[in-house]
């Protein structure tokens, strides 16, 4: 039963943290995109503000902006947090139920460093917290008034912070938690920093007082900075389903190739929008990075590596302890799984194991024991289409051999 309400949740989960993240990257996207459409009005003194108007849905919308704060407040203000704070609980969340509740599975990789369930928490979860606090320390710092040099520091920062999971972490857990660092200085920029701002703005309103435009331009600052990451952390939360991006010794350029590429696209955005051109020359980095990114994927794979020289990758079980898996259950899986499931696929079409899972040893069966139980037995999602004609009487060994505690 634990399997079946462990995929439920991570479902539900992963549904949940899509939509929010859908609702907070809309939000972003649009209110960038409107800002730089604002234009001077009669209504707003140059300099303090202006107004673009829309046309959707049939009907026609006139938005004014005030850089600092209008003569008065209405009744109604609605504020957009709730999106970034849902998308970040969710994820947390998600974070929690897939890799620390299956620690042994997604986290831990003994061939990399064999941690303790609890090692491997204070790892990630202290990892999250410093990268806020170190960045937020950074642009509260001299070098804030700096947006070119806070970038490069950002980028060089989080680059280092990748580098530091990989040599931790399993690969796609590594990918994973970079993604997370990046969300969460972006999630905190706003419960943190932009929010409160906003709420400093207001109550100076209330008082009958001048707001100081301090905390606006700084709020505004933290904006363009969440506007920037939202690609590569994209990038990197999808990753989690294509192993040629996180499985390669160099998974921490793949990042910078990320934040290389996904900045310049927005970038690109953001000037055509605000009418200063089309600055075509993002797009070709970008395709630059992309190449680099695809010839970087071909050292996850044995004959790539063969090819370049390089030493075969260490597999995952040949570091685990020894364990003791059934010999018929051996033979299941050996014969129809690991000819995907294996450090060097056979199947023709797959360059590397799906998901980063191996199964080509008992050792590694083990591991993957509520995996197997899973697609193999409780959804015969696995092997696809039944490619390898697995008979229900094998799917009965493994599962009596998975079900057995």
């Amino acid at each position: 039963m634990e399997p079946i309400l462990h995929e439920w949740g991570s479902l539900l989960l992963r549904w949940a943290h899509i939509i929010a993240g859908m609702a907070w990257i809309g939000a972003s996207f649009y209110f960038m995109h409107l800002d730089a459409h604002i234009r001077a009005c009669p209504d707003i003194p140059a300099g303090k503000g202006g107004e673009a108007w829309e046309v959707h849905g049939g009907g026609f919308y006139q938005v004014k902006k005030y850089l600092v704060a209008p003569s008065f407040l209405p009744e109604d203000l609605i504020w957009h947090k709730w999106q970034s704070y849902a998308t970040w609980i969710t994820g947390f969340f998600l974070l929690i139920w897939i890799y620390y509740y299956q620690s042994s599975i997604y986290l831990i990789d003994p061939a990399v460093m064999n941690l303790s369930p609890t090692v491997a928490l204070v790892i990630g979860l202290g990892g999250l917290a410093l990268g806020w606090v170190l960045y937020d320390l950074l642009c509260r710092s001299k070098l804030g008034d700096s947006p070119a040099k806070v970038g490069a520091i950002v980028f060089v920062g989080v680059v280092a912070a990748a580098y530091g999971y990989q040599h931790v972490f399993s690969p796609r857990a590594a990918f994973i938690h970079t993604g997370a660092l990046m969300a969460t200085i972006m999630s905190a920029n706003v419960f943190l920093v932009i929010v409160p701002n906003q709420h400093k703005v207001v109550a100076a309103l209330k008082a009958g007082q001048e707001p100081d435009p301090y905390y606006g331009k700084t709020a505004k600052l933290r904006s363009s900075h969440n506007n920037y990451f939202t690609l590569p952390v994209v990038f990197l939360m999808i990753s989690n389903h294509y192993p040629l991006t996180y499985s390669t010794p160099y998974a921490y350029v793949m990042v910078a190739l990320a934040l290389v590429a996904g900045t310049l696209i927005r970038y690109f955005y953001n000037e055509r929008h605000a009418g200063r051109g089309d600055k075509w020359w993002c797009w070709a980095v970008s395709v630059v990075c992309l190449i680099i990114g695809i010839a970087l994927s071909v050292t996850t794979t044995p004959a790539g590596r063969a090819a370049l020289g390089l030493p075969a990758l260490v597999s995952t079980a040949e570091a685990a302890t020894p364990v003791e898996v059934p010999e018929d259950v051996q033979n299941i899986v050996m014969g129809r799984c690991s000819m995907c499931h294996t450090a060097e696929p056979m199947y023709e079409g797959i360059a590397v194991p799906p998901k980063g899972i191996l199964l080509d040893t008992p050792e590694a069966i083990a591991r993957n024991r509520d995996l197997i139980l899973v697609q193999a037995v409780l959804t015969h999602a696995m092997p696809p289409n039944n490619v390898t004609e697995i008979e229900p009487a094998d799917r009965a060994v493994l599962k009596a051999w998975a079900t057995a505690r």
